[in-house]
C-alpha cells in the first residue's frame, strides 16, 4: 500500500492521506462485504472524511486522526498479505491497539498485525490465534515461563488459548502428555450430594475442557489418547500426592480452589513440565468464609522468578460484544455499591 504526502491539505489545520490498494487484493477484502469494514472505520473516526474510488482510498481530517487511519490501513494490508481475512472485530481491535499506542496507554511495541497473525494451532481448517494484545502477551508468557497465571473475566480466552498451547506442545513433542484439571464442584467439591457414579458426578464439571479438546484435535483420536494416558482430564483432588513430569498441566476455574489446594497443585510440578492456571477472581463460588487460593497466590508469588501473572480484562473478551459490556457493568455496580458480583460479600442481594 502506498500513500501520498500529506502536504496538499484541503483546509487549514487539516491533513490528507491517500492509499492505493495493490491490484492483487480485491477491494472487498479491505472494505468488507457491503462495505462493513469501511463502516467500522468511519464510525471510529467520525470527524474524518474517507472516500473510496476504485482501488484508491483517501482520508481527510485532523492530522493525528488521519495518521491513525493511515497506520490502520497499513496494518490491515500486512494482515491480508498473510492470507488471513480481516473481520469487523479485527478492525475494531486494531483501532483500539493503535489508539492505545498513540495515547501512550500501551506499554509495548506490538502492532495489530503482529497480534492478529500469530498462529498457535491449526486444526480442521481453522486456526487458533490471539485476538487482542493481552492475549498475545499471555501466549508469549506461556512460551517463556514455567508457571503462568491467566486471570480475567469470562470470554477472554484464558483456558482456550492455554489448551491450544498444550496441544501445540504435545504435537511438537515438547511434552509427553497433557493434564487438564479443575475443582470438581464449585462449592467445595461436595460430590456426594450429586446422583450417579463418581464419573457421572464429575463429568459435567470437566465438560468445558472436553469441548475445547474437540475443537483442537480429531474427536476420534481423543478416546485413544486418553486411554493411553497422553491426555488426562481429572478433578483437582486426583492431583494430590503426584509429581507430574514431562507434562503440560492446566488448572481451570482456579478461583474455586482453597489456599491449601492451590499450594498442593503448584507443588505437583515435575521436571520438563509447564503449568498454566486460569481463573476469574470476580466469580468465586466457594462457601462463605473460604478464601480463594487464586486471590491469595497473587500476593505470595508475584515477583517470583519464572512465575508470570497475565491479567486480562473486559477489553479482551472475544465472545459476543455484549459480554464485555456486561462485565464492565458488573464492575461499575460493584465499585459503586461495595458489592461482589452484584451481591453483598456476605451473600445477600443488595436491596434498594
Amino acid at each position: 500500500m502506498t500513500q501520498t504526502p500529506t502536504a496538499h491539505t484541503p483546509a487549514q489545520g487539516k491533513a490528507r492521506a491517500h492509499f492505493t490498494v495493490p491490484a492483487q487484493h480485491p477491494m472487498v477484502t479491505v472494505l468488507g462485504s457491503g462495505d462493513s469494514l469501511l463502516r467500522v472505520i468511519e464510525t471510529a473516526f467520525p470527524a474524518a472524511d474517507i472516500h473510496v474510488r476504485g482501488n484508491e482510498i483517501s482520508a481527510t481530517g485532523d492530522p493525528r486522526e488521519v495518521a491513525l487511519i493511515q497506520r490502520l490501513f497499513d496494518e490491515m494490508m500486512l494482515v491480508l498479505r498473510t492470507g488471513q481475512p480481516m473481520t469487523e472485530d479485527a478492525v475494531e481491535r486494531s483501532i483500539a491497539m493503535l489508539r492505545a499506542s498513540e495515547n501512550g496507554t500501551s506499554d509495548g511495541q506490538e502492532t495489530p498485525a503482529e497480534v492478529l497473525t500469530q498462529n498457535i494451532l491449526s486444526s480442521r481448517g481453522r486456526t487458533i490465534r490471539p485476538k487482542t494484545l493481552n492475549q498475545k502477551r499471555y501466549v508469549d508468557a506461556i512460551d517463556k515461563h514455567t508457571i503462568v497465571f491467566g486471570i480475567g473475566p469470562a470470554g477472554t480466552g484464558k483456558t482456550y488459548l492455554a489448551m491450544a498451547k498444550a496441544v501445540q506442545a504435545l504435537q511438537s513433542k515438547q511434552v509427553n502428555r497433557i493434564i487438564l484439571t479443575r475443582p470438581a464442584v464449585e462449592a467445595g467439591e461436595r460430590l456426594g450430594f450429586l446422583p450417579g457414579t463418581l464419573y457421572e458426578k464429575i463429568d459435567p464439571y470437566l465438560r468445558p475442557l472436553y469441548d475445547a479438546l474437540h475443537d483442537m484435535l480429531d474427536p476420534d483420536s481423543i478416546p485413544r489418547l486418553m486411554a493411553a494416558g497422553t491426555i488426562e482430564v481429572a478433578p483437582l483432588a486426583y492431583m494430590r500426592g503426584r509429581t507430574l513430569n514431562d507434562a503440560f498441566i492446566i488448572l481451570d476455574e482456579a478461583q474455586n480452589t482453597s489456599p491449601e489446594q492451590m499450594k498442593m497443585f503448584l507443588t505437583r510440578l515435575g521436571f520438563d513440565s509447564k503449568i498454566v492456571i486460569t481463573g476469574d477472581v470476580t466469580q468465586v463460588d466457594l462457601p462463605n468464609g473460604t478464601k480463594s487460593g487464586l486471590r491469595q497466590v497473587q500476593d505470595i508469588l508475584e515477583g517470583v522468578e519464572d512465575v508470570h501473572f497475565s491479567r486480562l480484562s473486559s477489553q479482551d473478551v472475544v465472545r459476543h460484544k455484549l459480554v464485555g459490556r456486561i462485565v464492565d457493568a458488573y464492575e461499575k455496580y460493584d465499585s459503586t455499591n461495595g458489592t461482589e458480583n452484584g451481591t453483598h460479600k456476605g451473600g445477600r442481594t443488595k436491596r434498594k
